[in-house]
């Protein structure tokens, strides 16, 4: 049926929404595979059905346009089905990080206004310290995945797959106002309460084109309809970067891993010929150190890394096992990603060291952006590569604001450009080179030194499987850089402090390291502490090391 009656000669005013995402691939490749573990495997036809039964359902559970619908689960097929059937039926997403403490999530789902929550049965526990405090929920639907729910008192009113058995399988989705509000989730900074963010479908749709063109058409050609997809990166996080809605665009082959387990990930990624997925750091350095991975064939694999620098030591790893990486950059206000490392045609004649130095940088923008390096006082900087200042930016997909944060949103946003708090050069050539986030950047007599560097250089000694750098309090010069590091297995009581400092003297005799910035002392640890997503807790370490 059409949504409203058009006069003869009325065009039809076609609205960016989620909906229209599906259109194409259900063309395409509707017998396309969903996998889900070895759990659950049926095409994007089911899929669409089962998106279909699900607003349905929801419906019949009471939720209605401009409601808040959250989401508790590990990457699956049901959190994709909910990527869809939540906007389209014009409500919000909120998409839960699980690993959040729990008074944090109780105030991010009370300041979101969550009227309704699908749960995996693992999240039963954690949800129950907090039931009796939520102000605004008013049903919950259990995810069960086995036979062995943990013990609580929590009660649902329905079960995810008798709710979809029940429902009818065809929806009538409205065409929404592409500026409905689609999608919300909290990120975590390092001081104070999360900050909502949101996302409208015409937001959605535009992020999801520019990626297309990124990832399918320039030269690296990263992603296309013959690849098979595996995100690494939670779909609570900044939705999987966006990801999801471009291989459902695409109609590839999608592949939902659930739990983070090292062995299973990599099973998964050999037996069904995963060609693309997108991680940080962490994620990789222990996909790639696991026992499992050492008789494993990841020629054919394909990997975006964001979310935290990517140290070349780190890089040459991955680069040696056949793995194809492009550095990224990007943040949960900008839906997220900014950047990603393509090779311009002149470059792929380069060995394959400078290919390596341009990889792992953050990259070129997505087209859209528009970027600019300013100090202080608002004024852009040149863009040679050598100027550093902080990075704005423009593009059509920003958020607009903190939700319900009008004095936080002024921060972010100042003479139309939003201010992320990340220091950057840009070079002639418009690739981005993040040097440090404001708040972590070293203050040494006067002069800036760049943690990322420090981290990056220390990666590259044989020695090194991670490394931190903070600076921490001098009587002298204010503050020097403290660099801390994790030592692979092998080299545990062999490598000495002096060692390391005298591997990154090597980048100071070079010119690319600056004499103030060669720390005073390397200190070995046994863990690097890490936030919720995955990056580097400098907070932590702070708290620990600075007296």
């Amino acid at each position: 049926m059409p949504d409203k009656f058009y006069e003869a000669g009325e065009s039809y005013k076609y609205p960016l929404i989620v909906k229209k995402l599906l259109v194409n691939p259900l063309l395409y490749s509707p017998e396309q595979e969903i996998i889900y573990r070895d759990k659950v495997r049926y095409s994007y036809r089911a899929l669409y059905e089962r998106i279909n039964r699900l607003a349905d359902g929801l419906r019949g559970m009471g939720v209605c346009p401009g409601d808040t619908v959250c989401i508790f689960d590990y990457d699956s097929h049901r959190y994709l089905e909910c990527f869809f059937a939540v906007p389209m039926m014009g409500a919000a997403l909120h998409t839960m990080n699980w690993r959040l403490s729990s008074d944090q999530i109780l105030y991010t789902m009370n300041h979101a206004g969550d009227d309704l929550v699908i749960i995996h049965e693992d999240f039963l526990p954690l949800f129950e310290s907090i039931l009796n405090e939520l102000t605004t929920v008013k049903k919950i639907i259990l995810i069960r995945d086995g036979e062995n729910a943990p013990e609580c008192n929590v009660k649902a009113d329905i079960e995810y797959e008798n709710m979809l058995g029940q429902a009818f399988p065809v929806f009538d989705f409205p065409d929404l106002d592409e500026n409905t509000k689609a999608t919300t989730f909290y990120t975590t900074g390092t001081t104070g309460l999360p900050k909502g963010v949101y996302f409208s479908h015409r937001q959605v749709v535009l992020h999801t084109f520019s990626l297309a063109v990124t990832l399918g058409c320039f030269a690296s050609s990263i992603f296309r309809s013959m690849d098979v997809y595996m995100p690494l990166t939670p779909m609570f996080h900044a939705h999987a970067w966006g990801i999801p809605y471009l291989a459902f665009l695409l109609g590839v082959k999608q592949v939902y891993p659930g739990r983070y387990e090292p062995g299973y990930i990599l099973n998964l990624i050999e037996t069904e010929k995963v060609t693309f997925s997108h991680c940080v750091p962490t994620v990789m350095h222990m996909l790639i150190n696991s026992q499992e991975a050492k008789d494993k064939d990841l020629s054919n694999w394909k990997v975006v890394i964001g979310g935290a620098a990517l140290p070349k030591g780190l890089a040459k790893a991955i680069a040696s096992r056949g793995i194809k990486i492009f550095a990224s950059f990007g943040m949960s206000e900008a839906f997220p990603v900014v950047t990603i490392s393509n090779l311009k045609e002149h470059m792929r004649q380069w060995d394959e060291d400078e290919q390596l130095d341009v990889l792992i940088k953050p990259g070129l923008p997505l087209p859209f952006y528009e970027l600019e390096i300013a100090d202080a006082s608002g004024k852009f900087l040149p863009k040679d590569g050598v100027t550093s200042g902080e990075l704005i930016m423009r593009a059509p997909w920003l958020t607009e604001s903190y939700f319900k944060e009008p004095e936080r949103t002024k921060e972010l946003w100042r003479d139309g450009w939003m201010h992320g708090g990340d220091v950057a050069t840009i070079d002639q050539e418009g690739y981005v080179q993040i040097t440090d986030r404001l708040k972590d950047v070293i203050k040494s007599g006067g002069e800036w030194v760049s943690s990322l560097e420090l981290e990056n250089y220390t990666s590259q000694h044989e020695s090194v499987s991670e490394a931190a750098a903070i600076g921490v309090p001098d009587e002298k010069w204010g503050e020097r850089p403290l660099v801390l590091v994790v030592l692979k297995p092998e080299y545990r009581g062999k490598v000495k402090e002096e060692d390391l400092r005298l591997h990154l003297k090597g980048f100071v005799d070079s010119g690319m390291l600056p004499k103030y910035g060669l720390p005073d002392h390397v200190e070995f640890i046994e863990a690097i502490p890490k936030t919720s997503v995955g990056k580097i807790n400098k907070v932590a370490l702070r708290k620990l090391y600075v007296k």
